[in-house]
């Protein structure tokens, strides 16, 4: 594991990889990342109002079954005020309490991007731009936040059921071969979407024994601390 301290988010997107193989079909890994963000912000305390509303238990993370009476697509993590008719459901090691939400007031949406980027591409593009539009079905101002890892390694593998994919760099092109494009076109049409929006930049190979590396890890954690700090200060004007 690398010297990146403290953020739960990070150590968290580290380890799906470090504790490979990561599975890219895993639906679960996006809200896995993404719940790690409300403790990070809590740690962080740089919002008296979302420390309180955490503290109390009037506002949790979504469980299964969205918002109460307002149909809308899945997202990786979303918090907002908990439905009173509902009880705050406890997880070890977790502040934030997990219930049914009334409302959204801050949205995450995770995307990983290991290989194949550039065909997958505006998939990605216009999945996370329409799940903007549903964290803000249920009204108000949510506050935004998409987080993209673009994977650079110089040759990764993919697994699906039986089938073990490698890259050639010809007809499978190497991660690095795409990465830097891939950033380019979210930059572009999925970053104005969002409040807030995080790359992570690292290499893994995906096979054993499972190596890791941020691109420029001292870079990315002051970007995510800078992040996180901006939504506090958007918490507290907007909330």
């Amino acid at each position: 594991m690398s010297t990146i301290p403290n953020f739960r988010l990070l150590d968290k997107f580290e380890s799906i990889f470090v504790n490979g193989p990561y599975l890219h079909r895993d639906s679960s890994i996006g809200n896995l990342i993404a719940t790690q963000i409300y403790e990070d912000l809590y740690y962080l305390a740089k919002s008296n109002k979302y420390c309180e509303r955490v503290g109390n238990k009037s506002h949790a993370i979504r469980i299964s079954g969205g918002l109460t009476g307002i149909t809308a697509r899945r997202a990786d993590g979303t918090f907002g005020e908990r439905n009173p008719s509902v009880p705050a459901v406890d997880e070890p090691r977790y502040n934030v309490s997990r219930s049914k939400l009334a409302t959204v007031e801050i949205g995450v949406e995770v995307k990983i991007m290991m290989k194949a980027m550039i065909k997958q591409i505006d998939r990605v593009i216009g999945d996370m731009k329409k799940q903007v539009e549903e964290f803000r079905r249920g009204g108000g101002d949510p506050i935004s936040v998409g987080i993209v890892g673009v994977n650079f390694a110089d040759q990764t593998t993919t697994y699906e059921r039986e089938r073990i994919n490698a890259t050639d760099g010809k007809i499978y092109k190497h991660p690095i071969q795409e990465a830097s494009k891939a950033m380019e076109r979210l930059e572009k049409l999925a970053k104005p979407s969002f409040d807030e929006f995080l790359f992570l930049s690292f290499k893994a190979s995906n096979v054993s024994p499972f190596d890791f590396e941020w691109v420029d890890e001292k870079a990315t954690l002051a970007e995510y601390a800078a992040i996180l700090t901006r939504i506090c200060r958007k918490y507290e004007k907007r909330f």
